[in-house]
């Protein structure tokens, strides 16, 4: 069974989560992990972020949808 990993680079993250979350929710049989990483200060919150994701199959599809919207990174293991 192939595993790939994706990374989404958020740049808006507060104006984007709906449209993201909407998107993995229709993948979510596929999606094993899911981890959000953001920069963060002492009183604040970055705007921006990185998504990853652990999607286990085929991916394509996922792939295309998030490519539409945010610029993404995949790595594969068979």
């Amino acid at each position: 069974m192939t595993t790939t990993i994706i990374g989404v680079n958020l740049e808006n993250r507060l104006e984007s989560a709906i449209e993201f979350q909407k998107i993995i929710t229709e993948f979510g049989c596929e999606i094993r992990t899911r981890i959000g990483l953001h920069p963060t200060k002492e009183n604040a919150c970055s705007n921006r972020g990185i998504i990853l994701l652990e999607v286990i199959g085929d991916a394509e599809l996922l792939l295309l949808e998030l490519s539409k919207h945010w610029d993404i990174q995949t790595m594969k293991f068979e």
